[in-house]
């Protein structure tokens, strides 16, 4: 106990600090990443909300319009990986200036698609630089909060992604509907610059940040090693099962967030008869509940915690409820009613969403800080190539089966798999230990 009172009094002497300080810093940065990852979904977004729209004006089918986001996925999986490795060596403060400039860039660009090629290309772009986002937003939180708090710091920026597709429907379909979906895209694609200007004025780490108190750089700090170890390289890390257990496991169940985000517009418009003008007006309820989701699941963990269960009971608990909410998704295709359909969607969102909020935190449980970006692009990638592969067999099957039951179906029971495979192969949470001379049963292959 008293080593580690020194190891924290030790850091938090190691820089000055002003008289003048933000109090509750930590939630202002959570706050600037909560925004970075709205803007970051509405522009992802944007392409599906106007599916009806842009897939009769370029002439697309299912399978084409399916393959445009296939490309996204492409770039986004490939990215992840690059990304998350990029952030740990150049730091969250320049690797999100690079990501947000990027896909901000290529959504402007949407606007001048004149077919499947060009579509496919700003698509392309488009993942390059959004998926710099969640290594990176993992990683600072992961600097910011302390163990406890984490997986409600992730809430917090999570939570943007449910409410830009809460808001994407009626702001999308409003500016399609006044100035046509050319300039929607020149619209939302700007607010990443606006974003920069803030990011560039406040955003630092805590050992650089100017107005962060001493009490709480003493928080983070609680229970870190007072030196901050070196990065290990990819194929070490590699090496070990948590990283493995967490590619898998959104592998196979993150396809589940992907069927919706990219098809719900158009299942509301096809199946159950929704006007463009319905869906701005309904296609958001289901992502209140995702929203919900996010906060309830990374609080949910983190009050456990503070209770006084281990970190290890206390996100598997949470994951395992969330998981088999995601089961709701078997009686969607079968609800008598649009209404009772997106009631049970509502439900597989919100259980997602609290599921892969505590998974996002899992890197920051079994890593040092230093290599958190690395472990969660390795999950994005697990997550992208899933994603692919779903989305595709999704145009297929509607091209030539005509019937979302099959999908929504095989949605609903992908994330039992997928929590099976993350609590078998990751082994207890807990750090892994790189130095020892064998590596704790959860941390060998």
């Amino acid at each position: 106990m008293n080593t580690r009172l020194e190891e924290q009094g030790t850091a938090t002497q190691s820089r000055s600090f002003t008289s003048d300080p933000v109090h509750g810093l930590r939630w202002w940065i959570a706050g600037l990443v909560f925004l970075a990852t709205f803007i970051n979904f509405l522009d992802r977004t944007t392409v599906s909300v106007l599916a009806p729209v842009i897939t009769a004006q370029l002439g697309l089918n299912n399978l084409q319009f399916a393959s445009v986001s296939t490309w996204f996925l492409v770039a986004y999986t490939v990215s992840q990986g690059l990304s998350g490795k990029l952030y740990d060596r150049i730091g969250t403060r320049l690797g999100f200036m690079v990501s947000i400039v990027v896909w901000s860039t290529a959504a402007m660009l949407h606007a001048f698609a004149r077919g499947l090629a060009s579509l496919s290309f700003f698509r392309f772009c488009l993942g390059l630089g959004e998926a710099g986002n969640w290594p990176g937003a993992a990683k600072v939180i992961a600097e910011w909060f302390p163990v406890r708090q984490r997986a409600f710091g992730m809430a917090i920026f999570n939570s943007g992604v449910s409410i830009a597709s809460i808001v994407a429907p009626p702001l999308i379909v409003w500016l399609q509907l006044s100035f046509g979906w050319r300039v929607t895209f020149l619209a939302t694609g700007a607010l990443g610059f606006l974003w920069l200007i803030l990011w560039r004025m406040f955003y630092e780490t805590p050992e650089r940040h100017p107005q962060l108190s001493a009490e709480e750089y003493a928080l983070i700090r609680a229970g870190r090693a007072s030196e901050k170890p070196r990065s290990q390289p990819v194929r070490r890390l590699l090496a070990t099962r948590p990283a493995w257990a967490i590619c898998l496991a959104r592998f196979v169940t993150d396809p589940v967030w992907w069927l919706y985000v990219v098809w719900l517009p158009l299942y509301l418009y096809n199946v159950r008869g929704f006007s463009l003008k319905q869906i701005g007006m309904f296609a958001w309820v289901p992502y209140v509940a995702a929203d919900a989701g996010s906060l309830v699941g990374g609080f949910w963990s983190g009050w456990l915690i503070s209770r006084g269960w281990p970190v290890n009971r206390a996100r598997k608990f949470v994951i395992l409820i969330c998981g088999a909410m995601m089961l709701g998704g078997w009686f969607a295709p079968r609800a008598a009613t649009a209404g009772e359909a997106l009631a049970w969607i509502a439900v597989v969102l919100f259980g997602f969403q609290g599921w892969i909020n505590n998974v996002q935190t899992l890197p920051s449980d079994y890593f040092a800080d230093s290599d958190v970006g690395t472990i969660a692009g390795i999950g994005g990638v697990g997550a992208g190539l899933g994603a692919i592969i779903f989305t595709m067999t999704t145009g297929y099957v509607l091209d030539h089966f005509h019937s979302y039951t099959p999908i929504l179906t095989t949605a609903a029971l992908l994330p039992v798999i997928g929590t099976i495979v993350l609590f078998a192969l990751g082994g207890r949470i807990r750090k892994v230990d790189f130095e020892a001379q064998d590596l704790p049963s959860a941390g060998r292959p």
